[in-house]
């Protein structure tokens, strides 16, 4: 920066805004910075705030990372609480500043003005929706409001709306205090960013905790009368103790579309790789913007934490005339679900079917360190890739340890642009509590090498109507027979995989043998015996275990 004094006026705290403040102090002691906060906390755990309702997190003061005190002591920073921001005046330079105790207004002027405003939990516009017994949760004032209901109203039961990371995350936590929970979610599964045949196990450790969960479903109706609280969803009627909306958020930029602002159809101001809007000396960061995907370039809406630290960070460089860029969200996340940890990162099936790209994927299960070491536990891991190059586009992973361990490694391959054959030459950290000589990432490069050379033909279990109706085709499991006798699929001759040379005799040649087993392992051993002895083999990623996941949930709908 110039030995001109620059002044600064950030809009909103928290993640984005804090962060861009705290580096621009560090990179410039002279900036005159100005932080306005319509509520009363500046800086704030907003990602832990669903564990404080149920007492995970005991004290309210954890929640506060940094007060205006501490935040004007350290940064030197003008920081000023209950203060709305409510206009723009691009041509002036100046915002508008409502109090928001005696609701008076005045004007302050900027040098450089930062947009970091956040989003706002949706609220449909349905009737009942402003019931005193209806929640969200987004700040600390929502957190303690619905903590004090809980705490003191002792409600029996609940209805999240939603099945995103909020909605379970209040799920299991109100839940743990011994409230019943339904869950409604207008799609087939929970949690977005991961696919259906990996939330359906999501599915299956939620009921275990005894939350339902309505599919498909969508609220029509709060009714609240004297004694209850009634929901309509689907046309049929339930009664609750409360309701909490956790649908998703929308970018609070209504300030900024009256400024002249641009921003794209769902609300998010777009920015370029510089986070600078259409508006000179106008920059806009975290949950209000609008994204650039790192791995299509496509733009996008990706609300999180971690990006928003980041963007703000590189504003703060950028107004210092450092000129770093954003490279573009990729969308890593993972979530507490229970005794699960979910995680993905990058592109899902989802995602990359809707781009057409001419992708891969594979379903390996993997222990998080060396099975011969006590407690040992089964990951599930889907990657996506690309057929053309093995480059990683997506991960999605659930267990209940080392999961994140995992889901980081595929994050920093994906941003590596890295492929599946390099995932088989990365070299890990291994001892046998922590890991396996061929970690679960090795494990997935080289199922997927071992497809792309033709190694092996797979295919999955939406292929399974096809492969029973194929008149030139064998169905074969290689389970053993304890295996099969306590559950198999229809239609399934049983070989065990270690028999399988000596009963050779038992299978056609000139016919395509679709292979089972539990995982996929052993049909991959049993696919590589066949071919080489002249076989037409092809073997189902992810094996009975998946099946059976699908299916018990397909059930439970």
């Amino acid at each position: 920066m110039s030995d001109n004094k620059k002044k600064v006026v950030i809009v909103g705290g928290v993640a984005g805004g804090a962060s861009a403040a705290a580096r621009l102090r560090r990179l410039d002691e002279n900036a005159e910075i100005v932080m306005f906060e319509k509520g009363e906390y500046i800086s704030f755990a907003n990602c832990g705030l669903p564990y404080y309702v149920s007492g995970e997190i005991k004290e309210q003061s954890a929640l506060t990372l940094q007060t205006p005190k501490s935040f004007n002591s350290r940064f030197n920073v003008d920081v000023r609480i209950l203060s709305e921001v409510i206009g723009i005046n691009p041509k002036d330079k100046t915002v508008t500043v409502k109090k928001v105790v005696d609701g008076t207004t005045y004007e302050e002027t900027y040098d450089t003005l930062v947009l970091s405003m956040g989003a706002d939990p949706i609220r449909p516009n349905i009737k009942g929706i402003d019931s005193s017994k209806v929640f969200t949760i987004r700040n600390i004032p929502d957190t303690l409001r619905l903590k004090e209901y809980v705490d003191y109203k002792k409600p029996k039961s609940a209805v999240v709306v939603g099945g995103g990371f909020i909605g379970i995350e209040i799920a299991e936590n109100i839940r743990a205090v011994g409230i019943d929970v339904t869950i409604v979610e207008m799609s087939n599964q929970v949690i977005a960013p991961i696919d259906y045949d990996m939330a359906a196990e999501v599915h299956a450790h939620l009921r275990s905790k005894g939350v339902k969960l309505m599919l498909n479903s969508a609220l029509e109706e709060i009714e609240e009368t004297e004694n209850a609280l009634y929901v309509t969803v689907n046309g049929n009627k339930y009664e609750t103790d409360m309701v909490v909306m956790a649908i998703g958020v929308k970018p609070e930029s209504k300030m900024a579309v009256d400024a002249g602002i641009e921003v794209n159809s769902r609300g998010a101001i777009k920015v370029d790789s510089h986070l600078r809007t259409n508006i000179k000396d106008i920059y806009a960061i975290g949950d209000v913007i609008e994204i650039t995907n790192y791995i299509t370039k496509e733009k996008g809406y990706v609300p999180l934490a971690g990006p928003a630290n980041k963007q703000g960070r590189i504003v703060a460089d950028n107004i210092c005339g450092l000129g770093t860029v954003y490279t573009g969200t990729q969308g890593s996340s993972v979530m507490k679900v229970f005794d699960l940890t979910v995680a993905s990162t990058g592109l899902n099936e989802k995602e990359a079917k809707h781009q057409g790209l001419d992708y891969g994927k594979v379903f390996t299960y993997s222990a998080n360190h060396a099975t011969y070491y006590p407690g040992a536990s089964m990951m599930s891991i889907k990657t996506i890739y690309e057929k053309k190059t093995g480059k990683i586009l997506g991960a999605q992973i659930i267990g209940s340890v080392g999961v994140d361990k995992r889901c980081d490694v595929y994050a920093v391959a994906i941003r590596a642009n890295m492929t599946a054959y390099d995932l088989t030459n990365l070299e890990l950290c291994y001892a046998p509590p922590y890991g396996s000589a061929k970690d679960p990432v090795n494990m997935a490069g080289y199922v997927i090498e071992n497809t792309l050379t033709g190694k092996v033909d797979m295919i999955h279990w939406e292929d399974l109507e096809a492969a029973k109706a194929d008149e030139n085709g064998i169905l074969l499991d290689v389970r053993t027979q304890g295996e099969v006798a306590r559950g198999g699929i229809d239609g399934f001759i049983n070989i065990p995989v270690d028999s399988l040379r000596e009963r050779l005799s038992e299978l056609d040649k000139s016919k395509t043998i679709y292979i089972t087993c539990q995982i996929g392992l052993r049909g991959y051993i049993a696919a590589r015996i066949l071919s080489q002895l002249g076989y037409k083999c092809k073997n189902f990623s992810g094996g009975y275990r998946q099946y059976q996941i699908l299916e018990n949930d397909k059930n439970n709908m």
